[in-house]
């Protein structure tokens, strides 16, 4: 059966639990490899974290402000889980303006949103750290900022109830852009990634975050897998004998 949401999306990775799903490499050696059981772990505490912490239902905004990375895919999973919009822009810059209603803002950059008014009352503000390997943002953070890294794997492995997404509300917003239905996002997903069924797709982190959420959701949705390159990744294997032992090694089938 194809999958029409999110999380039948996830129920299809996790039918082979052990396979690769998602692979990132970041700045310097980090290499991180996440198969369908544990993208969907991920994936599970953090919709717990925006429903029971921060009230994240259908009807409501959450901003991510986050580049293109392998979090803010688990991220944009779990929001999606929530039957909340996901909203940015395509340089993950915030947006002004536009955070007036928006239940919580996710971001890498704290500082950037203390600026008075920048978070309206009644906005939760949570600190992602990007670093696989991160317990903690690592610096202070402001009263009331939640830091996901530390707050994160305290919440279940499975999510509790959770109301249905209304299929006509937006799922994705983005800025310049039209809006991406609940019901209309799988869809939208498949048509952009360009990917055959099962493949494994290469991707980079500078073709922004919005081409790296669809792409991903895309080939995933096709019972694919991913390597995503981040910036510093992409300049390492910007070559082309480093860039065919890249696909070499992860049995890339769409570079």
């Amino acid at each position: 059966m194809t999958p029409t949401t999110p999380a039948d999306v996830l129920a299809l990775l996790q039918r082979d639990p052990g396979r690769p799903r998602l692979t990132w490499y970041g700045d310097g050696p980090e290499r991180i490899e996440l198969s369908g059981a544990v993208l969907a772990n991920w994936v599970a505490k953090t919709t717990n974290l925006l429903v029971e912490e921060l009230d994240a239902a259908a009807g409501e905004t959450v901003v991510l402000d986050l580049p293109a990375h392998w979090r803010t895919l688990v991220w944009a999973l779990a929001t999606w889980g929530t039957g909340a919009t996901a909203r940015l822009s395509p340089a993950g810059a915030p947006l002004p303006g536009t955070t007036a209603h928006a239940r919580a803002i996710v971001t890498t950059r704290p500082s950037a949103w203390l600026d008075p008014g920048a978070v309206p009352a009644g906005t939760d503000v949570v600190a992602v750290a990007l670093p696989g390997l991160a317990r903690s943002f690592g610096e202070p953070l402001p009263p009331g900022v939640l830091d996901a890294a530390a707050d994160t794997m305290t919440y279940g492995d499975v999510v509790g109830y959770v109301p249905p997404a209304d299929p006509g509300a937006d799922a994705l917003v983005v800025d310049g852009e039209p809006a991406v239905t609940h019901a209309d996002l799988v869809a939208w997903a498949v048509e952009g990634s360009a990917a055959p069924a099962g493949a494994r797709a290469l991707l980079r982190a500078d073709a922004g975050t919005v081409a790296t959420l669809r792409t991903a959701l895309g080939v995933w949705a096709q019972d694919g897998s991913v390597v995503l390159l981040g910036r510093e990744a992409s300049e390492r294997h910007s070559d082309e004998a480093s860039l065919a032992r890249l696909v070499a090694s992860e049995r890339i089938t769409v570079p």
